[in-house]
């Protein structure tokens, strides 16, 4: 009998663990109501989301920016020119069956809180009114240490943390049950909160309770509430780029309760924007001696970010991207000694209109210089709100296959994506995107798709 080659074995061996992975991930079909629970319900993101959602179930709204609603991908070869929408290609949770529940410092009904927004017209927003006044928030967990610039009155009077964590688990409960709730998915939309590293409390589950029962100063309020999350089952993601799901107590919790976990910081404005220069830079082997980004907005987030504690959780998670992406330490000629500067001001009459300017410095043949300049004036709110579908949409998706702990296929939508503890995260947006594309194929039973491309040309 003739042997088998050893890249026929490697192949094999592959094949044989992705049907044995596709055994394991056997997706539950999505019946019934999927609860989502927001933290900072109240804020511009989720208002702008929530509304948007009442608009579309009302006929009047499109959920353009959504690749779990408008997405479409490539399925087999490109000859046979089959590219369906993502959601009929995956039984996905259906946008008519969310119901929305969550907590803020401020006591504003959702109608009030996007009236205040003031990101949506306010013919939009009336369209919706009766739908958004239903949706009161419940009292915060908050410690003004964390988010000095908030003023809300809308607190929990409860002061042990462990307390206070129960509190929202039976708020949670109760939510599930008297709106008749299937399945759970909890988002962090509320603010930046200062930076953190991670200690000694935050090791393991024994050690984080244990400071949750004695008021630990290294646990933070986004920390309540990813714990409260994980224990009801409720998959749980960060768009905030504080410390919170992303410490090994919680990841392991989220291991042993079978919950998936995503974050952190959602990609919106200039970050989006470096996330998809910077590969094309470092593909054409430019060389970087300089990248200075600055913003200004005026939201509830700028009002936070005002605070240089809170600035400082901001400006790590933006910093990082670029050192990910160019890799200094294997491409030392090119980027091993550029200047990265990032600057965000805080200016009410903007709202939620936010100007990014970047000024990036680079050089190509013979060291000749070069200037690439990007003004961006995005809207936050409209950019972040299909991001917080998608995670809504997707998450649910991996618990329903089983898919617990950190779920790195959604990298496509963070500026801080958590991964493994031996790996380091992918920034480019189009590794990332390649990567939540192929987890749904293969999800679907559908094939990767590597883009090698040369059976078109061989045999």
């Amino acid at each position: 009998m003739e042997k088998e080659k050893p890249e026929e074995v490697n192949s094999s061996l592959k094949d044989r663990s992705l049907e044995t992975m596709k055994k394991k991930f056997k997706i539950s079909k999505p019946k019934g109501k999927l609860g989502v629970l927001i933290p900072g319900i109240g804020g511009a993101v989720s208002t702008t989301f929530i509304a948007g959602i009442e608009l579309y179930k009302k006929g009047n709204g499109k959920l353009f920016g959504s690749l779990s609603q408008m997405g479409t991908i490539r399925i087999g070869k490109r000859t046979e020119k089959k590219s369906p929408l993502i959601k009929d290609l995956v039984d996905l949770a259906k946008v008519e069956n969310l119901e929305f529940f969550g907590w803020d410092v401020y006591s504003d009904d959702c109608y009030k809180a996007t009236k205040k927004a003031g990101v949506l017209d306010g013919s939009l927003v009336e369209e919706v009114k009766s739908e958004l006044e239903m949706i009161k928030p419940g009292k915060a967990v908050f410690n003004k240490k964390f988010a000095e610039n908030l003023n809300g009155k809308n607190i929990k009077k409860e002061k042990n943390y462990f307390k206070l964590a129960n509190e929202l688990i039976n708020e949670i409960k109760t939510f599930k049950k008297e709106k008749n709730i299937d399945r759970l998915v909890m988002i962090w939309c509320g603010s930046t909160e200062i930076f953190l590293k991670k200690s000694s409390v935050h090791e393991t589950i024994k050690s984080f309770e244990d400071g949750l029962k004695k008021n630990s100063k290294f646990i933070s309020p986004s920390m309540i509430y990813a714990y409260a999350a994980i224990k009801c089952g409720a998959a749980y993601a960060n768009g905030a780029p504080n410390l919170s799901v992303d410490i090994p107590a919680l990841e392991k919790l989220s291991k042993n309760n079978k919950v998936p976990i995503a974050g952190k910081d959602f990609k919106t404005g200039q970050t989006l924007m470096k996330t998809i220069l910077a590969p094309g830079i470092k593909s054409r082997l430019l060389g970087l001696n300089g990248w200075f980004s600055t913003n200004i907005l005026g939201n509830r987030d700028g009002e936070v970010l005002d605070n240089p504690k809170n600035f400082k959780t901001k400006e790590e998670s933006k910093l990082s991207v670029l050192e990910h992406i160019f890799q200094p330490e294997i491409n030392k000629e090119l980027y091993g000694d550029y200047y990265h500067k990032v600057r965000i001001n805080y200016y009410p009459p903007r709202g939620d209109q936010k100007e990014a300017w970047d000024n990036i410095d680079i050089f190509g043949w013979l060291g000749y210089e070069m200037q690439i300049k990007v003004n961006f004036l995005c809207r936050d709110s409209i950019l972040a709100a299909p991001i917080v579908l998608d995670l809504i949409i997707f998450m649910d998706l991996a618990q329903r296959a089983g898919m617990d702990g950190i779920q790195e296929w959604m990298s496509f939508y963070f500026k801080s994506p958590m991964v493994g503890s031996k790996l380091y995260p992918e920034h480019d947006v189009f590794i990332q995107s390649m990567k939540l594309k192929n987890t749904l194929r293969f999800l679907a039973g559908e094939k990767n798709i590597d883009h090698l491309g040369l059976d078109y040309y061989y045999e």
